[in-house]
C-alpha cells in the first residue's frame, strides 16, 4: 500500500474519546502522523482535523448520527414491504 492517507475517528468513542484518540495515534510517526495533542484535548462531538499542518497523514474526527441512519433505514425497509 505504501502508507496511510487518512485515519478517521467516528461514532461513540471516536467522536467523544479524546484520550482514546491520543492513545491510538501515539507512536504513529512512522506512518507520517504528526498528532496535535492540544487540538485533541477535551474535544467531543465536533468535526475536527487533529494533525499538525506538516503531517503527511491526516487524522480527523467526523461526527455521526447513528440514530438517524437507523431510523431512515427502518423507514426505507418498512416502506418497501
Amino acid at each position: 500500500m505504501g502508507g496511510v492517507d487518512l485515519i478517521l475517528f467516528t461514532g461513540g468513542i471516536g467522536e467523544n474519546g479524546c484520550e482514546m484518540r491520543r492513545l491510538v495515534c501515539s507512536d504513529l510517526e512512522y506512518l507520517g502522523v504528526s498528532f496535535d495533542v492540544e487540538k485533541n484535548k477535551g474535544k467531543r462531538g465536533v468535526d475536527l482535523e487533529l494533525t499538525k499542518p506538516n503531517s503527511k497523514t491526516k487524522v480527523v474526527v467526523v461526527t455521526t448520527n447513528e440514530e438517524l441512519v437507523i431510523a431512515r433505514d427502518t423507514q426505507r425497509i418498512v416502506s418497501s414491504i
